[in-house]
């Protein structure tokens, strides 16, 4: 397909006319994706996520809880065995992460729940110092698990696992072996979890790089299409995420290999294509031809398979007519020029890719501290979790519940939603959920299984849990429910009617307390974070225009590297920080307004991004810079003031259309937004005037 610059050129048949200079166009703006909604209907609870199912987790989760559970129980009792089937669950944990780095990072895991059994054993004196306790452990797992960027299960596990030896027998005397039991469980979890390291030692890395090809290919395809913004989210998450697990894997010995220096090189592309691809999707209001796509996917399948490779060859089609300078024509050249690298399973280890300029990740202290900032949602998110775990105990034993830890293991799990709308689903599908796994949980129960049959069942439900927990809640929960009970009722007998009973009992009583703390707690803390985070996205991205822009700056890799990380790192903020406060009811009827305000901010932010990739960008002249410096800065000022901006005419950057086209998007959004937070305030003012009217009128008419 050709480019919309070369239609004027089929005019100009003569070949020894000059041909003019190029400047990209200003076209049409993209139309706007429709806002992401979060429902509470049937099709959020029963409905499928997107995605594959999680066979490879499934299948070493049963593995190692029924390698450790038969473990414990020949070696001490099964008792104690329950405690070292918990602490398998650390394979559940950096799933994902290369293999130098998960090796440290499920020891700390494993830790976690040793010292969650040893605390929790110590605590179970009382009822009272127990709830406490379990409270405390999920309010410090969550901390950390957020602040170290722990995936999913985060602190559910580590609060399951004091939960449950709370209730083991032999009290404080018995802290040292409970400990060591699960010590035991936590290292099978981590040989099983390491067993891919002999075989395939940078699959992790190699699907990550992978996947944000395939990512790629997607926003290919959206170009021209509504849903162009959330495919560009999706895509900067992927190639983000591709970043951080090769940085992770970054070590002595490895990162002077070929085949690292190969997949820095290849991940040089994958950003390289990104950004060409987001700059060309914000030029197009049609779709690009299927065989970019294809290519991409290619690529995708090159990465652990070089032989698979796609031919350049295949773009000569799509490149036909395309100006050299063309937004299209420098996207087909970089995934044409992609493929060398691809083919290849080794690369010069000086040659492009061999530094990234970052460290492997930042300290552990580091990364703890900044999470409690002022700033940051993870310390209202840990506030929320600790003193909601901990009164939902609290409340169960004053109800008199005899298993009150299951409250506070289900109000762990159902705030694991984060907003209100997310909340709400989690502790209705986990109440559904609940209520029918008692029923196969008991029937196994009762027919008084010997234990050998007792371990497969947990194995076997610990793995079909992770089979669908990533697609749906409420089937997880269905399958969570058996494995739980057969593990509590084997750490501490009970008979089966009453655990069935108090199971469901207080799974609604723990689904209660977690709605009570996410509607109560630090409910507004993303919609208020929203402002500040797209005003961190403009400095950001002024800071990047202007160095650009400005002939007197000479802009290092390095400096380039760290602009380009820091300014991605606020723009996946931005969106996260938004999907959370539109789920917050009631504050995201003020929250809504402002998504064209976030998707003009965002697209600024890309188009930042791809004026900093280019090679030789075109300057600016001085008067131009400062214009569009006090255009930044005056939109950055409205959005902190809550007023609408005053932009006045924009400098025109003829090399750089598009960026004067958002800034004009943003500017006229945030007026829209102001329009309408003003026209809430008056109808909420109007309806108090009412109210009161109504109460005065009541008043007078008791009088009478």
């Amino acid at each position: 397909m050709r480019d919309q610059e070369a239609a004027a050129d089929d005019q100009d048949d003569d070949p020894k006319q000059a041909e003019p200079e190029w400047r990209p166009p200003a076209r049409i703006r993209p139309k706007v994706a429709e806002r992401p909604r979060q429902r509470v209907d049937l099709k959020a609870l029963f409905g499928l996520a997107s995605g594959g199912w999680a066979w490879t987790t499934a299948v070493k989760a049963t593995a190692a809880m029924g390698l450790s559970f038969t473990c414990a129980a020949l070696l001490l009792d099964p008792s104690t065995g329950a405690l070292a089937a918990l602490g398998s669950m650390t394979v559940l944990y950096e799933k994902n992460t290369p293999y130098v780095h998960r090796a440290v990072a499920l020891a700390l895991v494993g830790l976690g729940f040793v010292l969650s059994v040893a605390l929790g054993s110590l605590a179970s004196l009382t009822p009272w110092t127990a709830a406490v306790a379990i409270g405390l452990v999920a309010g410090v797992a969550t901390w950390i698990c957020q602040a170290l960027r722990v995936d999913k299960p985060g602190a559910l596990f580590f609060v399951l696992v004091c939960a449950i030896s709370t209730i083991v027998p032999g009290g404080v005397a018995m802290v040292p072996t409970h400990a060591g039991v699960a010590a035991i469980g936590a290292g099978i979890g981590w040989l099983v979890s390491m067993t891919g390291a002999p075989f395939r030692s940078r699959h992790p890395e190699h699907r990550a790089v992978a996947d944000a090809f395939r990512q790629l290919a997607a926003l290919l395809r959206a170009i021209g299409t509504p849903k162009l913004d959330h495919v560009q989210h999706d895509a900067s998450l992927a190639v983000a995420e591709a970043w951080r697990l090769v940085l992770l894997a970054q070590t002595r010995g490895y990162r002077d290999t070929p085949a690292a220096a190969r997949l820095r090189a290849l991940l040089r592309w994958v950003s390289d294509i990104h950004l060409a691809a987001t700059e060309v999707s914000m030029a197009r209001t049609e779709p690009l031809p299927a065989v970019a796509a294809d290519f991409a996917e290619g690529l995708a399948a090159a990465v652990g398979k070089p032989e698979l490779c796609p031919d350049p060859a295949r773009l000569d089609e799509v490149r036909k007519g395309l100006r050299p300078r063309s937004l299209e024509s420098r996207l087909y050249s970089h995934l044409a020029r992609a493929a060398p690298t691809a083919r290849k399973r080794d690369h010069e280890i000086n040659g492009r890719g061999g530094v990234l300029y970052d460290t492997r990740y930042p300290s552990i202290a580091d990364s703890l501290r900044s999470a409690l900032s002022r700033d940051s949602l993870v310390r209202p998110t840990t506030l929320r979790m600790g003193i909601t775990v901990a009164a939902a105990g609290l409340l169960g034993i004053a109800l008199g519940a005899d298993r009150f830890y299951w409250i506070s293991i289900t109000a762990t799990a159902v705030l694991q939603g984060g907003n209100v709308v997310l909340t709400v689903n989690r502790s209705t599908q986990r109440a559904l959920g609940t209520a029918l796994g008692v029923f196969i949980g008991a029937g196994l129960l009762m027919l008084e299984p010997p234990l050998p049959v007792v371990i497969a069942a947990a194995a076997v439900f610990q793995g079909l849990t992770q089979l669908v927990v990533g697609r749906n809640f409420f089937y997880a929960s269905i399958l969570m429910t058996p494995m739980a009970l057969l593990l509590a009722h084997t750490a501490a007998p009970y008979p089966v009617e009453q655990l069935a009973e108090s199971r469901v009992i207080d799974t609604v009583i723990g689904s209660a307390a977690g709605m009570l703390g996410a509607v109560l707690l630090w409910r507004k803390a993303s919609a208020s974070r929203l402002p500040q985070t797209i005003i961190e996205v403009l400095d950001d991205a002024r800071t990047v225009v202007t160095e650009v822009l400005d002939p007197d700056v000479r802009i290092s890799p390095e400096r380039r590297y760290r602009l380009r990380r820091d300014l991605r790192a606020d723009l996946l903020s931005l969106r996260g920080v938004y999907d959370s406060a539109v789920g917050d009811v009631p504050r995201a009827r003020t929250t809504q307004p402002l998504w064209p305000v976030v998707i003009a901010t965002q697209r600024t932010g890309y188009l930042a991004l791809s004026a900093l990739a280019l090679e030789d960008p075109p300057p600016a002249a001085h008067i131009t810079l400062q214009r569009v410096d006090l255009a930044f800065r005056e939109l950055r000022a409205a959005m902190q003031e809550e007023r609408a901006p005053h932009l006045g005419a924009l400098p025109r950057l003829v090399d750089y259309p598009r960026i004067n086209m958002e800034l004009r998007a943003l500017s006229s959004s945030m007026r829209t937004a102001v329009a309408e937070d003003e026209r809430g305030a008056e109808k909420e003012r109007q309806l108090r005037a009412q109210r009161e009217q109504r109460r005065a009128r009541e008043e007078s008419d008791a009088d009478l």
